[in-house]
């Protein structure tokens, strides 16, 4: 799997990726290594370069993390966000009958992985700490992402997707709340 090919795929034409997505062998490794760790890295390093670097600029005045600190928290929240997608799956397989799909664990983890895509690449943004909000709209599109691997991945029926992907959402925010406490 070529990870820049992927990415744009699942981005830019979604509906026929899931397809291919629900039929390519997979694991949980691959998953992993292969596309989820590469592109977790992406908000982690423009979180830090951000916050770190280029500060965030208020009545004149710049304001950084110190590089230590800023390192700390790079590499916590890539860890966590590596554990949050694991979890994430979890949930979402765990949700899969109530909304008369079929768990299948690597599945919901291919979803969980992937779906991620947009609001992962969007944290590009965190570089400029101004322009971050714009990983809002990337996150709102990976609901979106989300909304359509559901039925495909998880074989619910189509019209209880949209409570399915609100449950999932609601899940996520409850998971973030979390983690950004630790």
């Amino acid at each position: 799997m070529n990870i820049i090919n992927r990415a744009k795929d699942i981005v830019l034409n979604p509906k026929p990726t899931w397809q291919q997505i629900e039929q390519e062998p997979s694991s949980v490794k691959q998953l992993y290594t292969q596309y989820y760790m590469i592109l977790a890295l992406i908000p982690a390093i423009a979180g830090f370069i951000g916050l770190s670097i280029v500060g965030v600029g208020m009545f004149g005045m710049t304001v950084r993390v110190p590089i230590v600190s800023g390192l700390v928290q790079m590499v916590l929240s890539y860890a966590m966000g590596l554990a949050s997608v694991y979890i994430l799956s979890l949930i979402n397989n765990a949700l899969a009958p109530k909304f008369g799909g079929i768990s299948n664990p690597l599945n919901a983890l291919k979803i969980a992985v992937y779906a991620s895509t947009a609001a992962l690449l969007g944290g590009f943004f965190a570089i400029i700490p101004m322009l971050s909000i714009l990983g809002i709209l990337t996150g709102l599109y990976s609901i979106y992402l989300l909304y359509l691997g559901l039925p495909v991945l998880m074989k619910n029926p189509q019209d209880k997707s949209v409570t399915y992907t609100i449950v999932i959402f609601i899940a996520a925010i409850i998971l973030a709340i979390v983690v950004g406490t630790v």
